[in-house]
């Protein structure tokens, strides 16, 4: 069908009109909790080379049953120091003191605690204040 045959033209001004409704009507997304509450800590973790694979793998549960299981758990996100790999570091970020207290007390971290603490070599948390929290 060419261009010639679809019927009268709609002027852009109108369209936007039209749709202007729909555009605003979109799903309301809950506001993230102000920074000013929130707490980030970033985790830094040194792994017996020899467990790093059976590590992760506890690691990969913990984090997962967190973000499913805990509301207050904002963001657990791990990474390696490149050329590192048993060099990990946590960045963690919760909804307030109370979310990262009742995470320290959750079934599933203290399990995850306790299967790691020998493949643990190193660990320290370093406690932040947040500046400026991007999110999508």
């Amino acid at each position: 069908m060419s261009l010639m045959n679809r019927g009268p033209a709609i002027p852009f001004g109108m369209l936007l009109v039209a749709t202007m409704p729909l555009l605003l009507a979109q799903p309301a997304i809950a506001a993230p909790p102000p920074e000013s509450s929130v707490v980030v800590h970033l985790a830094e973790l040194q792994i017996d080379p020899a467990h790093l694979e059976e590590y992760k793998a506890l690691l990969r549960e913990e984090i997962a049953a967190s973000i499913r299981i805990e509301p207050g758990v904002l963001t657990l996100d791990a990474v390696a120091v490149k050329d590192h790999p048993n060099q990990l570091r946590i960045f963690e970020i919760y909804r307030d003191q109370a979310a990262y207290q009742a995470h320290l007390r959750s079934p599933h971290f203290l399990r995850y605690k306790a299967a790691t603490q020998q493949m643990v070599q190193s660990l320290h948390l370093l406690e932040t204040e947040p500046v400026i929290l991007g999110q999508r």
